[in-house]
């Protein structure tokens, strides 16, 4: 499967306010303590146990991480291109990895409903990305991280 620009540049921008809109409770302590219970609720529905306290530390990070999202979500949205894309695709594998992890420790069901749609922003945002005709057409290899083709010597190479 092979998107056009467009299409990889939309799947992009859609992940991004995917992250904007998941991410935006854990900006802060007031908005993550409501998340943290709304989230509980959530895992025993499921089958699972309630979730732990949060300590002050605990929610720390919490409001770190759901706040440098809110940025690369903002950054997404207004500047899509297939680099941050791919880069965005590598982070959302690492988040998979580190899911995976804490499903595979806690058994929290909850986990699964962060888990697969995170592994999947991570896999549309790998797929190949069509060149185009207007976008130079030539068959030079692309570099495979960006659209760029690969770089050139200064000396004319």
């Amino acid at each position: 499967m092979q998107l056009s620009r467009s299409a990889f540049l939309t799947v992009v921008r859609a992940s991004a306010a995917y992250d904007l809109l998941l991410t935006a409770p854990f900006a802060t302590p007031w908005t993550f303590a409501f998340a943290h219970a709304q989230l509980s609720t959530v895992n025993q529905y499921l089958g699972g146990d309630a979730l732990p306290d949060f300590g002050p530390f605990h929610v720390l990070f919490a409001c770190l991480m759901g706040s440098i999202v809110l940025v690369w979500s903002v950054l997404r949205l207004r500047a899509a291109s297939v680099t941050l894309g791919r880069y965005d695709g590598v982070g959302r594998f690492l988040f998979s990895i580190w899911m995976a992890w804490a499903l595979a420790t806690s058994g929290a069901p909850l986990l699964w409903l962060f888990l697969v749609p995170e592994f999947c922003w991570g896999v549309a945002q790998w797929l190949p990305v069509a060149q185009s005709e207007h976008e130079g057409g030539s068959s030079a290899a692309r570099a495979p991280f960006t659209s760029a083709a690969p770089m050139r010597s200064s000396r004319g190479g």
